[in-house]
C-alpha cells in the first residue's frame, strides 16, 4: 500500500474486491439501499463460493460462543434474503430447509456435543429413520431440524449475479487488484489494479469492501487470512434416496433435490494454493462415504472439484472496519462462508449506508471479529468446539 499523489475527487461507487458469495451478497444489499456499486473480480469462478456444499449448520457444526450467535442471526436472516435474490433475479435458490443429523460412536459423544441442547437425540433406531443406510459404527445422533442447505454452485451464485446486475451493480471481471492507494491522512483515496486486456489503472475510491477470500492476504498481509484447500466430489443417487444432510466427522453428505449427492470436504491448510487433486484427499472422501452410507459408495461419479477456503487462526471471520479508513472488511469465514453470507451483507452494507438502526450489530457483538483481535500463535492451531476428527 502506498499513498497516492496528489487529490482525487471523491468516488460515488463502492468498491466490492472480490466476486465470490460474499462480495456478490454484499452488493446486492448496498444496491437495495440504493449505493452505487461496482464488483472488481479476476475470476469469480475460483470463489469458494463456487465450491462449497452450502451448509447452513451453525448447530450441526457444534459452533459456539460469537461464532453460534453470529450463525444463528445469520440462518434466521436466510429464508428473506433468498426471497429477495429469487425476486430480483427470477432465478431459485435452492433453498432447503432438510435438516442436518449428526452421527456419534456413542450417546456419551453425543451429549458432550457443544450444541447438543439444540438437537433432538437419536439411537440407532432413530438414526436409521432419519438417514436410513446408514453405516453400522453409528450407535447415536443429532438431529438439527433448524439447519439445512442451499445449492450455492448451481443456483444461488447465478442468482445473486443476475439480481446485483438488474439493480445496476457493475461487474469489471478479469480484473485483478494489485494495491490499495491512500492519502496523506491514511485513508483510502483508491485501488490500483491490472485489466483483462494489460496495463495498469488507478481507479478513485473512498470506500470499499475487502471481500477476496483466501486471498484477502496477499493485498493486505497484515490480515490474518491463509488459504485451507478442499477437495470434494459429487455422485448421482437415485432422487430422495436421502432427505436429512449428514454431518460426520471429517465427511458430510449433502444431497440436492435432484438425488445428486456432494460430498465433502477434506482440509489442508498446508496445500496453501496448491490446485488439483490427491490421492490422499480422495481416498479420505471415499472412506468417510462408505462409513456414513455405505450403498451411496455404488453410485455413479459425477464430479470432483477443489478449492480455497478463506482461514483465520481462531477460524472465525474478520468483519467490520479494516486498517485502513475507508476500507471494509468481510472475509476469512473459513467453513461457514455460505452460512454467513446473509448476516455479513447486512452487517457491512448497513455501515456504510449508516441504514444500521435497530440492526443485529453492535460494539460488543463486532468485537470478537476485529481483524486485529489476539490469534492464536499458528495458523490453523485453533480447533473450534465443535470439530470432529477426520475418519
Amino acid at each position: 500500500m502506498r499513498a497516492l499523489a496528489g487529490p482525487l475527487p471523491d468516488a460515488e461507487p463502492v468498491l466490492i474486491l472480490g466476486g465470490g458469495l460474499v462480495g456478490l451478497a454484499i452488493a446486492h444489499q448496498l444496491a437495495r439501499l440504493g449505493r452505487s456499486t461496482t464488483v472488481l473480480s479476476r475470476r469469480r469462478s475460483e470463489a469458494a463460493g463456487f465450491v462449497a456444499a452450502g451448509m447452513l449448520a451453525p448447530h450441526a457444526e457444534g459452533l459456539s460462543g460469537p461464532m453460534l450467535a453470529l450463525g444463528q442471526a445469520s440462518l434466521e436472516r436466510i429464508p428473506a434474503w433468498v426471497a429477495r435474490i429469487e425476486a430480483d433475479s427470477g432465478l431459485a435458490c435452492g433453498l432447503r430447509p432438510c435438516g442436518i443429523v449428526v452421527p456419534f460412536t456413542t450417546a456419551a459423544e453425543r451429549e458432550a456435543y457443544p450444541t447438543a441442547a439444540f438437537g433432538e437425540p437419536l439411537d440407532r433406531a432413530g438414526l436409521e429413520r432419519q438417514v436410513p443406510g446408514i453405516g453400522p459404527a453409528w450407535r447415536a445422533g443429532l438431529l438439527f431440524a433448524q439447519d439445512g442447505q442451499i445449492d450455492n454452485r448451481r443456483r444461488l451464485m447465478r442468482a445473486l449475479e443476475r439480481a446485483c446486475a438488474a439493480l445496476g451493480v457493475r461487474f469489471e471481471e478479469g480484473t485483478e487488484v494489485l494495491e490499495l492507494l491512500t492519502g496523506d491522512s491514511g485513508r483510502l483515496r483508491g485501488v490500483r489494479l491490472r485489466r483483462a486486456e494489460g496495463g495498469e489503472h488507478m481507479i478513485a475510491a473512498t470506500t470499499a469492501v475487502l471481500a477476496c477470500g483466501a486471498w484477502s492476504g496477499r493485498l493486505l498481509p497484515s490480515l490474518p487470512v491463509h488459504p485451507v484447500k478442499g477437495q470434494m466430489l459429487s455422485l448421482q443417487g437415485p432422487r430422495a434416496s436421502l432427505e436429512r444432510v449428514v454431518f460426520g466427522p471429517g465427511t458430510y453428505l449433502v444431497p440436492r433435490e435432484d438425488g445428486l449427492l456432494v460430498v465433502g470436504a477434506t482440509s489442508e491448510p498446508q496445500a496453501g494454493f496448491d490446485d488439483g487433486l490427491t490421492p490422499e484427499g480422495q481416498k479420505q472422501l471415499q472412506q468417510g462415504l462408505v462409513a456414513l452410507l455405505p450403498e451411496a459408495a455404488l453410485w455413479p461419479p459425477m464430479e470432483r472439484w477443489w478449492g480455497f477456503r478463506p482461514g483465520t487462526p481462531d477460524n472465525m471471520p474478520l468483519l467490520g472496519p479494516g486498517p485502513i479508513e475507508g476500507l471494509w472488511l468481510a472475509t476469512g469465514h473459513h467453513r461457514n462462508g455460505v452460512l454467513l453470507a446473509a448476516i455479513t451483507a447486512e452487517l457491512i452494507a448497513d455501515a456504510i449506508t449508516a441504514a444500521g438502526q435497530g440492526s443485529w450489530a453492535s460494539p460488543e457483538r463486532l468485537a470478537p471479529f476485529r481483524w486485529d483481535r489476539p490469534q492464536p500463535a499458528a495458523p490453523g492451531a485453533h480447533t473450534p468446539p465443535g470439530a470432529r476428527a477426520s475418519l
